[in-house]
């Protein structure tokens, strides 16, 4: 049996940042936690990188459109300053618009 870690997000993009052949999304995931006797949004931030085709479909998008991204989660670790230092890259497999920011659905 094969071992999996995978994620699904779906989110408002924040900042893109595109270099030759990598970009690198931030998006941003509301999820709901209580403040005494009231729901408050807390919003949480997803760094996705994305090659190939995925980068082509998000030439569409722009800051504040709702997304849909999927993907595949990969530890790394490096040494710097003599120590250890730890991460994790979540790698996007797949990518959908759902909404433009005007809020407008996409076709």
């Amino acid at each position: 049996m094969q071992n999996i870690a995978e994620f699904h997000i779906i989110g408002r993009i924040g900042k893109i940042d595109a270099a030759k052949d990598v970009t690198h999304l931030s998006v941003a995931a509301n999820y709901k936690r209580r403040d005494g006797n009231e729901w408050q949004s807390a919003p949480h931030w997803n760094r996705v990188t994305l090659f190939g085709k995925l980068r082509v479909r998000l030439a569409k998008a722009a800051t504040g459109d709702l997304v849909r991204i999927t993907g595949r989660v990969h530890q790394t670790s490096y040494e710097a300053e003599g120590a250890t230092r730890y991460g994790v890259d979540m790698i996007a497999d797949g990518f959908a618009m759902l909404a433009k920011a005007s809020g407008r659905l996409t076709d």
